[in-house]
């Protein structure tokens, strides 16, 4: 048994897997969640500030789902974040798509492929070739 002091509010749970919250603070945090998710849906050109203000979480909150892929914005929305490879603004996750191809790509490299021998020609047997005697008793 894994037990931990809660990050959000200090209580003592039975940690599992995960972000070391309490289910009471994961709860509280999915439902800010979804007030979040419906507000954006009725205010696509919102900005982070107002979302802040609107939903009452913290901007850090805000930018994590998005950097999660929880959240994801329209093309015309004013929120963008920078990706963590170089600096591009995108909408969503911790990469822009160059950067997701340019480590795919390192990745693939990186691995050692196998390679494919040629068939060796098939031997033939030493004695075949070589002069036989009989044995004479």
């Amino acid at each position: 048994m894994n037990v931990r002091n809660c990050k959000k509010c200090g209580k003592l749970f039975n940690y599992m897997s995960g972000m070391p919250i309490c289910p009471a603070c994961k709860d509280a945090a999915e439902k800010q969640f979804q007030g979040v998710k419906k507000f954006i849906r009725e205010n696509p050109r919102a900005d982070i500030k107002d979302i802040v203000e609107e939903c009452g979480v913290e901007r850090m909150q805000i930018q994590q789902w998005i950097r999660e892929e929880r959240l994801e914005f329209t093309d015309d929305s004013p929120i963008k974040l920078p990706c963590e490879g170089c600096g591009a603004m995108i909408k969503s996750g911790k990469f822009c798509e160059h950067c997701k191809n340019t480590m795919a790509k390192n990745l693939s490299n990186a691995i050692d492929k196998p390679k494919v021998e040629a068939p060796k020609p098939a031997k033939k047997p030493e004695h075949e070739n070589k002069m036989r005697f009989l044995d004479r008793h």
